[in-house]
């Protein structure tokens, strides 16, 4: 089982911003690393484009545990969304060397919604 939070709850950040939470995971059996990673991708017509902005990674970690984390949100790009493509953010949580996951899906810009692109 893992589980990402953030405090306050939020999934909407400013660029410039911090976001802090805790990564939580009860694991089967023994793992390599755990990392959290702040990431963009890309979703829609032509090639997905993925970009992992921040890791934290914890080298051999216990069976279950919790960590607290911080990213510094970069100032761009902005989440956006569009008739051919969208931008996203998220945190994603990854055992290795399994790629069992977790994903918290953010919004990154000046307003809590993504840009509509038309």
């Amino acid at each position: 089982m893992l589980t990402i939070e953030i405090r306050d709850s939020g999934t909407w950040f400013k660029p410039g911003e911090t976001i802090e939470g805790t990564a939580s995971w009860h694991l089967d059996e023994e793992a390599e690393a755990v990392e959290v990673r702040l990431f963009w991708f890309t979703q829609g017509k032509g090639a997905r484009d993925v970009e992992v902005v921040t890791t934290r990674h914890m080298a051999r970690p216990e069976l279950s545990g919790t960590r607290s984390f911080e990213f510094d949100v970069p100032r761009g790009p902005y989440s956006f969304s569009g008739k051919l493509i969208t931008l996203a953010w998220a945190i994603e949580l990854v055992v290795l060397p399994s790629g069992e996951t977790e994903r918290l899906d953010l919004t990154i810009g000046p307003q809590p919604v993504e840009v509509k692109i038309s």
